[in-house]
């Protein structure tokens, strides 16, 4: 999601776009099935329309339907939403986002998660970051 209008996201907004960017593309019809107290279909159809005046989102015409796909892509919305985090809650300490992360939940990485996760500190030491 684009970083100068994110703050503008009403929260049913944000769980649209966290519907568009788990399916891809998706219709009007799409969302409504994924939403929690899902409003009116011209309601969704609506919501669309503002995240697609704000910069959000795009449609394609797929036949009679209009299909919406996010305008930044997923990784660096990934990014950008991390980065925010780290700012509100964190200081801008990845460490200290990282140890919260594991205290929060040690026993949800495997072996090889946290192999992985090992591997990548020890190339970052010896890259300097």
């Amino acid at each position: 999601m684009l970083e100068t209008t994110h703050g503008e996201l009403s929260r049913r907004e944000r769980q649209i776009m966290d519907i568009v960017y788990q399916l891809g593309s998706a219709s009007a019809a799409d969302v409504r099935a994924r939403l929690p107290q899902p409003p009116s279909y011209s309601a969704v159809r609506a919501m669309l329309r503002v995240l697609e005046d704000k910069g959000h989102v795009e449609h394609r015409q797929d036949g009679p339907r209009y299909m919406y796909e996010a305008t930044v892509p997923v990784e660096a919305a990934r990014r950008s939403a991390v980065d925010r985090l780290l700012r509100t809650f964190f200081d801008n300490s990845l460490g200290e986002a990282f140890a919260t992360l594991l205290d929060a939940a040690p026993s949800k990485l495997s072996r090889e998660e946290l192999d992985r996760l090992a591997d990548m500190i020890e190339q970052a030491k010896q890259e300097g970051r």
